[in-house]
């Protein structure tokens, strides 16, 4: 890698947001988030609430993770190259 910084995710090409993971910690931190959504799918026939609840605070903080770890961060991109 050309540029590496402190960087998990390579940014998407065309769009907004982050693409694939570029370290280890990102490919930790993306399978930690699969499995955790897994897991609490085990809690569907006992609580559709409890389920959504560690749904939704697991994207959360997901997504505050892939904000913050993006290389050049989040913003809308048309193609070029960074």
């Amino acid at each position: 890698m050309a540029q590496d910084d402190d960087a998990w995710f390579a940014p998407k090409r065309y769009g907004y947001g982050t693409s694939l993971p570029v370290s280890w910690q990102g490919w930790a931190i993306l399978i930690g988030y699969v499995l955790l959504i897994a897991a609490a799918g085990f809690l569907i026939p006992y609580s559709w609430v409890a389920f959504i609840g560690i749904v939704a605070a697991a994207t959360a903080a997901f997504i505050v993770i892939c904000a913050q770890k993006t290389r050049g961060g989040w913003r809308w991109r048309w193609g070029e190259k960074d």
